[in-house]
């Protein structure tokens, strides 16, 4: 808190400095960064004319499937500082838990960075933005550019690479809750003639965040290398560090009634203050891209990482029967170390073939993971804690006593490859074609031991074909209509193949039919898109009631059948010069349409999904004031009613956060508050055991930042 006083009183002091962007034009003032002033922020700054979410750079017009890319410009007018602070800019999104979203209805843990699999952030850690240039999302099916995966979609974090220009850029943090942190960050060529150009970047932020008894630190270290080895082609070497170190915070939710009432404060926590999380990662990778002529283009990338997150915790365990005011525990430990290489390669070429230019597109790629999980968990003994008067300190030494039990090693190995092939056929200036096929071999194995005695082994592998079809019409080089068929698989879990049970069993499969209309109208000042949508996921395994169990195991059956149909609408556009609005709008209903009676389908509640809300809408807009060198931006989010993994309410909210950025010469200020009317409210639903996530209450956010 005393940081964000500092930061207050410093903007007072400085309100008398004219702003340095007040005494350029418009256009001087966009073409520098440093600056708050920048006519036309939606058609220079938000509009992104290339995503790599088909692998290779494509404009978003010519991509037949919905999607939606969020840049570093936006990231700093929001004062976005993880991938939660950007789900309301995204359609049809949604907060599930930890780093998981609902994704079109369908739960979604799974991300990539720069197209690869390989996410450091494992298990509980939200990822940072701070080494992120963009992120992108592209919606639905996504199984022809990535494989095995949830068809809601997926979320590919673009890593920021050196520069040609020299840039240096540092910003002071402080806020409530104790925060205070340091960024700076620094790029540009090596070289006089700009063959080796670098990047160097930390980030350090602390607080004390308004659970009880939680501290969070978080450090990031970020340092990377590019070669141009000709006129077209570069060679790019990145290495990130990522430490976390989080008191208390291996966080559940906070206990509800069946109507989705909190039952005491948001501040509740069932950790003590010797719990933990604590978070160590390594990420590695080098990314190769050429130009062969003026019709080929080829990019390879390896990615490694290695991670381990360690955490002891006490977990909420539901109400006494007893005592009702007393929350049942009982303490986890657990170390989960996590290493996993991948490799891709992508080739596109340009070829005529009779009057009509195809663009081919192949690659593969090949991705190996080893995820251990130690756990020993603690049942007796264990203090039961108050909800109206937590008094902590007595369950610290749980940790002592679940030391002497043996850990429990659930040891995960996961294989991917697969190659695939595009066809993009430009019939005419206004019509392309779009094909694909996909081949995916995998291989998974479980292994489960307990103080080294192997208690259980299963191992399977199997392979899927996908496909993917569009077509895309534009009636001008600004409208562009589409419509598109497309697959994704999820192989079954290795213990569930067994033969005792019936298996193997093919992958679960999701199918996407979905039309839509993108638009960047007035050279990008208005783009307008929407995207209406039906998935089906079939090959759900569960227990087939028609047959009797043998040698005791119940015969599982690929009864279990999921639809998902909605529409999504998302509008960026620059109102005025001075004055840019950011509207999306998703509804969403997803059902069980196909299930054995009396039978569950994970993640679902009679014919309801979890946390997947019917109707959720966000929206942002700022205004500029050039003659104080100012901005003023509103924002809000609205989600409606949703059910708990238990099948509780989870109460629809609004929420409004504002902020106002300051011009002051030598640098620029932005004060943010976010959940304006200090709304209570969950974010998300989980058991009735250990409640629901509550949203963040309202806080103030202070940056004071420094661009050369």
């Amino acid at each position: 808190m005393q940081a964000f006083k500092v930061a207050l009183i410093a903007s007072v002091s400085c309100i008398a400095i004219p702003a340095y962007a007040q005494e350029m034009d418009p256009d001087e003032a966009s073409a520098r960064g440093s600056e708050i002033i920048v006519t036309g922020r939606a058609q220079r700054l938000y509009r992104v004319e290339q995503a790599t979410v088909g692998k290779v750079a494509e404009d978003p017009m010519n991509i037949p499937q919905a999607v939606q890319v969020i840049n570093a410009d936006l990231f700093a007018d929001q004062g976005a500082r993880d991938a939660t602070d950007i789900y309301r800019n995204i359609s049809g999104v949604s907060f599930f838990s930890y780093a998981g979203v609902t994704f079109r209805g369908f739960r979604q843990d799974q991300s990539f960075y720069d197209g690869q699999r390989g996410n450091p952030f494992i298990g509980f850690s939200v990822p940072q933005l701070f080494n992120i240039e963009r992120v992108e999302v592209l919606k639905g099916p996504a199984g022809l550019f990535f494989g095995p995966g949830s068809p809601g979609g997926i979320i590919n974090y673009v890593s920021k690479t050196p520069s040609d220009e020299t840039g240096l850029r540092a910003v002071l943090t402080g806020g409530t809750y104790d925060r205070i942190g340091l960024s700076a960050e620094a790029t540009g060529p090596v070289d006089s003639s700009g063959v080796i150009t670098y990047r160097l970047g930390g980030f350090y932020e602390s607080m004390d965040p308004y659970r009880r008894n939680t501290q969070n630190k978080s450090r990031i270290g970020d340092a990377g290398i590019a070669i141009k080895t000709n006129e077209s082609g570069k060679l790019t070497l990145q290495a990130t560090i990522y430490d976390s170190e989080l008191r208390a915070n291996r966080l559940r939710g906070v206990l509800v009634d069946d109507d989705g009432n909190f039952l005491t404060s948001i501040r509740w926590n069932a950790n003590e203050k010797t719990d933990f999380l604590n978070l160590r990662s390594q990420a590695y990778q080098a990314r190769y891209a050429t130009m062969i002529g003026d019709r080929v283009t080829f990019d390879a990338g390896v990615r490694y990482f290695k991670a381990t997150e360690k955490q002891q915790y006490h977990e909420p365990r539901g109400l006494d029967s007893a005592n009702p005011d007393l929350v049942r525990r009982e303490f986890r430990d657990q170390i989960r170390p996590v290493h996993g290489l991948s490799f891709m390669a992508n080739l596109t070429a340009r070829v005529d073939v009779l009057g009509t230019e195809h663009k081919f597109q192949t690659g593969a790629d090949w991705y190996d993971e080893k995820s251990l999980l130690h756990s020993r968990i603690l049942r007796s003994g264990v203090p039961s804690l108050s909800l109206s008067n937590p008094v902590y300190g007595s369950g610290a030494g749980d940790a002592a006593r679940a030391a002497l039990l043996p850990f429990t090693t659930t040891d995960t190995r996961t294989k991917r490859k697969g190659a695939y092939l595009q066809d993009q056929i430009s019939v005419s200036n206004a019509l392309l074609l779009v094909a694909g096929v996909r081949y995916d071999k995998f291989d998974d194995g479980v292994t489960t031991s307990t103080g080294g005695t192997v208690s259980g082994r299963s191992t399977y592998s199997d392979s899927d074909v996908t496909f993917r079809g569009g077509a895309i019409f534009k009636p001008r080089p600004d409208v562009s209509l589409y419509a598109s068929w497309s697959q994704s698989f999820e192989p079954q879990a290795a213990a569930d193949q067994s033969s005792d049970a019936g298996g193997p069993f093919a992958p679960v499969t999701g199918n996407q039919l979905e039309g839509g209309v993108k638009t960047q109208l007035f050279a990008g000042r208005l783009q307008a898109n929407a995207a209406v949508y039906r998935i089906v996921r079939k090959n759900i395994l569960q227990v087939d009631p028609a047959q009797e169990p043998i040698n005791g195991v119940d015969q599982l059956a690929p009864i279990g059948e999921v639809t998902s149909k909605g529409f999504e609408i998302d509008l960026t556009t620059d109102i005025t010069p001075d004055w840019v609005l950011l509207v999306n709008y998703g509804y969403n209903d997803t059902k069980i349409t196909g299930t054995a009676e009396g039978q569950a389908i994970t993640n679902a509640v009679g014919d309801r999904f979890a946390n997947a809300p019917k109707h959720k809408v966000g929206f942002w807009t700022r205004y500029q004031v050039p003659a104080i060198g100012a901005a003023f931006a509103f924002g809000g989010e609205h989600v409606s009613r949703r059910i708990s993994l238990s099948g509780q309410t989870v109460k629809p909210y609004t929420i409004f956060d504002a902020s106002i950025t300051k011009g002051l010469g030598f640098a620029e200020l932005l004060l943010r508050v976010d959940n304006i009317f200090d709304k209570v409210y969950a974010a998300s639903g989980f058991s009735a055991q250990s409640g629901h996530f509550p949203g963040e209450p309202r806080t103030f956010l202070a940056e004071l930042r420094f661009k050369f």
